[in-house]
């Protein structure tokens, strides 16, 4: 078995519900035996419009899933015996749910973790072989492993979607991803593959959980999503390394103040007291979370006001405070975001997802997108010696199953 950690991706044509029938029935003779019993789930990956790095300070955040997506073809068994095979590579893996063991360092820990998760929870599971494909690019940061964890909930689980809410749904996957596989991330990648809303963006305040979906100006511009070509390797050490001085930050704070829980009650006043008590990365890991959860709230107004220059201000500032002060932007994102920004019809660059590598995110007229394409293969590749992938991508629903 190899160490890959997401089965590799492929062309989006290959998510047909026919073509992933007809590549289930060549891997598995029951599918081949019984084709009517074939089903398929699906689950899309997210980009973050902004609120990077909120999540698991409770804050603010604004995903949207999109047409990007994994899904799994699968026929049900009785055996407690999983078992699947990755499309991109014709790996196989499996466990049994009874005695689903320690992660192994692999993407069916993804599966894994979910069964055990679902059955902690008390959500019922089964049996089943199947297949996963996936057109979402690799450690790219469009939470490929959060794709994962919802489309193998909604496989495993007896009842569609286990019966629960999905909000309930994506807690369950991120305990897979916190407790299982051993990522501390925040809730707001299983969020959007659980919850994303077509057409629309989605505010999910971290605290209460409250939701709602956000109309983006789709009619003029579209989203396009710029792969660096470069695997992001923000590893689970440095992410968890990030969240532990954000909430040594909080704590500090709250030896004198105990109303503040999180960094989501520390005010921009507040933030000088942090770098007395635990130090400069501390203070500046902070001051990125405090102002991006106020770049968050004037996004929602800039999109409600129809004002996308303010839009293009925000972005860049995110972009900057997660260079300068939280230190996830790599030089491959830098040079994408400086290309994209000097195309005219390029409304808003920035940096999406947890850093190091992996893709920006851009708001662009629909008449600029070529023109962004042309920009990106011409200036990126000479500078960085890298080949970028750019994808025109839609808002989409969340998880569930795919019809046909």
């Amino acid at each position: 078995m190899t160490t890959s950690t997401r089965p590799a991706a492929i062309e989006r044509s290959a998510l047909a519900p026919g073509a992933m029938r007809g590549a289930l029935a060549a891997v598995e003779p029951r599918a081949a035996a019984d084709p009517g019993a074939i089903r398929v789930v699906r689950a899309p990956g997210r980009v973050n419009l902004i609120g990077e790095h909120t999540d698991y300070n409770l804050g603010l955040v604004l995903p949207a899933a999109i047409d990007l997506e994994i899904r799994i073809a699968f026929v049900p068994t009785d055996d407690r015996r999983v078992e699947l095979v990755s499309g991109g590579t014709g790996e196989r893996a499996g466990f049994d749910l009874d005695a689903i063991g320690p992660r192994r360092g692999a993407w069916i820990d993804y599966v894994a973790g979910t069964a055990w998760a679902l059955a902690d929870a008390g959500i019922a599971t089964r049996g089943l072989r199947g297949i996963i494909v996936s057109s979402l690019p690799t450690a790219s940061g469009l939470s490929s492993s959060a794709a994962l964890e919802l489309a193998s909930a909604w496989a495993l689980a007896d009842e569609p979607g286990g019966g629960v809410a999905p909000i309930e749904l994506a807690r369950t996957c991120q305990r897979a991803e916190n407790a299982y596989v051993g990522v501390n991330c925040g809730l707001m990648d299983q969020f959007a593959s659980a919850c994303g809303v077509a057409g629309d963006a989605v505010l999910l305040d971290c605290r209460s959980l409250e939701f709602r979906p956000i109309a983006l100006p789709l009619a003029t511009h579209t989203l396009v999503v710029i792969h660096t070509g470069s695997t992001r390797s923000l590893t689970t050490s440095q992410y968890n390394v990030r969240r532990a001085q954000c909430e040594a930050a909080a704590a500090a704070l709250a030896t004198s103040d105990p109303a503040i829980q999180s960094l989501r009650d520390v005010t921009p006043a507040m933030l000088p007291r942090i770098r007395d008590l635990v130090g400069d990365d501390a203070f500046r890991r902070s001051r990125h979370v405090v102002t991006e959860n106020e770049r968050v709230a004037d996004t929602i107004e800039a999109l409600a006001t129809g004002d996308i220059a303010a839009l293009g201000r925000l972005w860049a500032a995110s972009h900057a405070s997660l260079r300068d002060d939280f230190e996830v932007v790599s030089p491959e994102l830098d040079a994408l975001v400086e290309i994209a920004s000097a195309v005219p019809g390029v409304a808003a660059s920035r940096m999406t997802g947890a850093g190091f590598g992996g893709c920006t995110i851009n708001l662009v007229e629909r008449g600029a997108v070529s023109d962004l394409r042309t920009a990106v293969d011409a200036r990126y590749r000479a500078r960085t010696g890298l080949q970028p992938r750019v994808y025109a991508v839609d808002a989409v629903d969340g998880a569930g199953i795919v019809a046909g």
